[in-house]
């Protein structure tokens, strides 16, 4: 059944992608005592699920490369991807309260078939560079923690499909909560690494200014350009703009709106703690190595090996093994959903969520089990840095939707987003796309070498 034109949209909404978890949670009415709390605290959750793809392994193959090589001055890039997702994600919930639709769904409505097929194509592509890099670092951590061959742990990802089907049963609350869970794990072992490490906070601090050799360095510009595409995610925006819909906010205005609000809240908090998890890895790149003259470190093998030793703690590389196997199971999590929210809303198709899983996974297997076989350990890092590169270029074909869709007053009604919101948005879509051009430039001419 098709709608009137008026407001935008060429069709009503579809179902929603993952119905099964459609409106699931309930959010408490603002009449009950300590109301803006108890709603504010049903509303967490989706911030952190997202979360989970600012802190994956790639995000810990680009700033453990960036952080040996070139000391704090790439923290700068940290910063501003993280200002970049905290304005983009809160797109992409305005997006999915405010239309009912997700990106991917009203992708499809707005656009001619041939234009939205290519955006799912993307999208796709998008979801196998990130699992691709789940992949890797998830067989490192096996490999280092339990010494099991990386083409074998490479395989063995296959099996957390049980994982997902045992947590998608158990209810969408408890999914949440076990990404939750192993997020702090991640922090945790994070912080006591930062206290042995002992990094020169003057010198951190200074690395948050943004240095001119981030633009005029080819290889500084390639490792910004990966640890952007590993910040702001493209599936991210895709997820957020679904899974924000789990909660049953109520059909008014006024109660959209005050969703909207809650989900910025819980989105930009969970961020900021992304925020603490990127900075502490390149941070202590930084500190253990560059500082001892290590400017080569980009192996996430080499980094374990070096830690305990240059730390003088033993459990040091065993606290960053956990950390990595705790990430690679999390983002495992978001990007089957992912996965299940571009495919249904693109193209209306449902697949068993396992099945889902197996194909996208065994997508990103092949490529990761032919460079473990005859690449080894170098091999790896560079295919983790250039899955997130290739995040990167994925980036414009995902926000400039996005910004279009929740600037347009005739698609959100009075929920459209700010004027200096999407302006702001659309400076940072334009700045991707510059950089962008710059590093296919550069990677053309050989300028590159990493």
């Amino acid at each position: 059944m098709t709608t009137t034109p008026k407001n935008g949209w060429i069709t009503a909404p579809d179902s929603p992608s993952l119905p099964e978890s459609h409106q699931s949670v309930a959010v408490p009415d603002l009449a009950v005592a300590g109301g803006f709390w108890r709603r504010l605290l049903a509303f967490l959750g989706p911030g952190y699920m997202v979360a989970v793809g600012y802190m994956d392994p790639g995000n810990w193959a680009t700033s453990i490369a960036g952080g040996s090589a070139f000391g704090y001055t790439l923290l700068s890039v940290v910063l501003l991807s993280n200002f970049m997702a905290i304005l983009l994600q809160s797109l992409a919930l305005r997006l999915g309260i405010a239309s009912g639709r997700d990106l991917a769904q009203a992708c499809r409505d707005a656009y001619p078939g041939w234009t939205s097929n290519v955006l799912w194509v993307l999208a796709e592509a998008a979801i196998i560079a990130t699992d691709l890099a789940e992949v890797i670092g998830t067989a490192i951590a096996l490999n280092l923690l339990f010494g099991i061959p990386l083409e074998i742990g490479v395989v063995l990802t296959a099996l957390d499909v049980f994982l997902i089907l045992w947590l998608q049963n158990k209810g969408f609350r408890k999914l949440e909560a076990v990404v939750i869970a192993l997020s702090l794990i991640i922090a945790v072992c994070f912080a006591i690494e930062m206290v042995y490490a002992s990094p020169v906070w003057g010198e951190v601090l200074a690395g948050f200014v943004p240095q001119r050799d981030l633009l005029t360095n080819p290889d500084m510009l390639y490792l910004s350009l990966g640890i952007i595409g590993a910040t702001v995610m493209p599936h991210n925006l895709y997820l957020h703009s679904a899974i924000i819909q789990t909660r049953r906010v109520g059909d008014s205005r006024g109660e959209k709106r005050r969703a909207i609000r809650l989900g910025t809240i819980d989105s930009t908090v969970a961020l900021m703690f992304a925020l603490f998890i990127n900075a502490s890895i390149l941070i202590l790149a930084s500190a253990v190595f560059h500082s001892a003259g290590n400017t080569e470190v980009a192996e996430i093998q080499q980094a374990y090996a070096l830690l305990s030793p240059a730390l003088g703690v033993p459990i040091a590389s065993t606290l960053f093994a956990v950390a990595l196997l705790a990430s690679g199971l999390n983002s495992t999590v978001t990007a089957t959903l992912s996965g299940q929210i571009v495919m249904e809303g693109f193209i209306r198709m449902r697949l068993q969520p396992w099945l889902r899983r197996l194909v996208t996974r065994g997508i990103a297997i092949v490529p990761a089990v032919f460079v473990t076989a005859f690449f080894g350990e170098s091999g790896t890092a560079r295919l983790l840095i250039l899955s997130q590169v290739v995040l990167s270029l994925q980036l414009p074909f995902a926000i400039v939707p996005l910004i279009l869709f929740t600037a347009d007053a005739r698609k959100m009604g009075d929920l459209h987003a700010p004027r200096w919101l999407s302006a702001t948005c659309a400076v940072i879509a334009l700045v991707l796309i510059a950089l962008n051009l710059k590093l296919i430039f550069d990677v053309a001419t050989g300028a590159v070498s990493i």
